[in-house]
Order: structure tokens, then sequence, then C-alpha cells
């Protein structure tokens, strides 16, 4: 898969999982599972995996670790499936060198969130997208997520953004439902692709001209996830909700505690990865919440 001139759209669409990132018992990246869940995606239909990004714990991640997993995810994958790298800084230089680093690595594209803690204008967003799209070749796919970041990126500043040749799209994590048509109005680029990035609501988001889903719950139901866009795309949304309808309450528990920790103790509870290991500041599932996790697991028949 070529960087220069790739038809994107065939790649960023449909379910995209937010890969975690596993760790052994002394928390260093678990190679061996992670390995495995490259297989596991490949065989279960995900379209591509989001390497480092929230929920794979890249807030915990030094740099050297950060290239070495996406590296060995580009390495296992061997070309079965196409990889985007999360990628971001609030240090607008600093995005750049990140991204100029990725470019000859094998990602297809990057996904850019919004300058965390710095609460810039959004005129200050626009020029900071704009200095990393025009310092790399790379696709870059806008990551909007407010409560992460303490911004949050407007339809009126996506639209100028969409101009640029190599932004070609968004992971829209407000949860405002109605962006998506207004993105879709003040947007004349119909190649600009529009991802959810809230599993709860991702079917109405692409039932409303969502082209998927960066998943979180697709870590554990890659093949339901899946075949759940797949029907969505078809616009064949009876049998799509159907579907959702099993993985509803585990979309719900997933977000009880911050993620990724439930999603982390899912994946090892359903032997996915050896070790149920966070980096701090984040702390393992509370017992409580390991039963509402696991009461949905049995419901989503996972």
């Amino acid at each position: 898969m070529t960087n220069n001139f790739i038809e994107y759209q065939n790649f960023l669409c449909g379910s995209i999982v937010a890969m975690i990132t596993p760790m052994d018992e002394k928390g260093k990246i678990d190679k061996f599972s992670l390995k495995k869940l490259i297989n596991y995606h490949i065989n279960n239909g995900t379209t591509a995996i989001l390497s480092v990004s929230t929920t794979g714990e890249s807030s915990t991640l030094n740099y050297r670790e950060y290239l070495d997993v996406i590296l060995t995810t580009l390495e296992y994958a061997d070309n079965r499936i196409p990889i985007i790298a999360g990628s971001g800084s609030n240090i607008t230089k600093q995005a750049v060198v990140i991204a100029k680093s990725l470019e000859k690595t094998g990602v297809i594209a990057c996904l850019t969130v919004t300058p965390y803690y710095n609460r810039p204008s959004e005129e200050g967003l626009y020029q900071h997208f704009k200095t990393i799209s025009e310092h790399t070749y790379l696709p870059q796919i806008l990551y909007n997520v407010p409560v992460r970041t303490g911004c949050d990126l407007l339809p009126k500043t996506i639209a100028k953004l969409s101009k640029l040749s190599n932004i070609v799209g968004i992971k829209e994590a407000s949860g405002d439902l109605s962006r998506v048509n207004i993105i879709r109005k003040l947007i004349k680029n119909k190649k600009f692709i529009l991802l959810s990035g809230d599993d709860i609501t991702a079917l109405d988001f692409m039932q409303l001209g969502g082209q998927g889903v960066i998943s979180v719950t697709a870590n554990i139901a890659a093949k339901l996830m899946s075949e759940i866009c797949k029907l969505a795309l078809k616009k064949q949304y009876t049998k799509a909700h159907k579907l959702n309808y099993r993985l509803s309450a585990l979309h719900h528990q997933l977000c009880i505690e911050t993620n990724p920790i439930p999603v982390k103790w899912a994946c090892y509870k359903l032997g996915l990865i050896k070790y149920n290991t966070l980096r701090l500041p984040m702390t393992s599932l509370t017992e409580p919440s390991k039963k509402s996790v696991l009461k949905a697991l049995n419901i989503a028949k996972l």
C-alpha cells in the first residue's frame, strides 16, 4: 500500500478498531498479544487498525515506544490490513515532527487530535492543522474529542480544513449527532470521510450520512461491529439495528470507567491479551464495574 495518491476512501470506512496496546506484567509492550490482536481483527473483518490512539494509551507511551508499537503493528499486519497511526500534539511543531516521522513507515493515514490543554481559538485550530498538512503528504484525519482535549473543532472550521488536499476526514467524538448533517452541508468535497468516535451512537451517525466508526467495542466484538457497519453502508438499517441491539449494553458498559480501562479488562477476560496491565495514572477496573462489563459480554454472547 503506497501513501502517494492512495484511494483512502476504500480503507477509511466501516469498522475501524481503536486498538488497545497490550502490556506485560511489568508494563512493557506485550508483542505476543499484539500479534494475536492483529490476527483477530484480520480474521474478523475489521476494515483498518488505528494504532496508538487514546484507547491505545498513547499518553503513557514515550516517543520510542510509540514508534515501536506502530512499526511492530505494521510488521505483524504485513499488508493484510491498513494501519492508521494515532498522532498529534498540543505543540504544532512537534505534531509536524511526528507526522513526518511516519511518512515512510507504511501507515495509510494519521488520526491527528486537536491540541489538548492549550484550548486554542477556532483560528488557532485551523492554523494548527493547516501547518501540519503543509509539512506532510500523509492523509490526515482530524480528531475532535472535546471531553478529552478541552477544545471543540466546530463544523465551520472542519469545512474550511476540508479544502486542504491531504485532510481527508474527521473522527467526530463530540457526541452531537446534529453535526453530521451540518458538516455534510458545509463541506463541498464529497470524498471527505465522516467517522463516528462514539460506539453508542455510531449506527445512528452512519444512518445520518457517516461512513463508519473508529470503535472501542470492536476490540472485543470485531466481527459483529464489522457486520453492523457493512449493513449500514448498504442502507440495511433494520438488520444493522437488530445486530447492534446485542451490543447496546456493551457499548454503554465500556464507558463505565475511563477508556481504555473497561475494554482492556474485557480483552483480558476473553483471552485476547495475556495481561490486564495499564500504566499509571490509569488503574485497573473496579470489582463492581467488572460485574457490569461481564454481564454485558454475556448479553452480547461473546
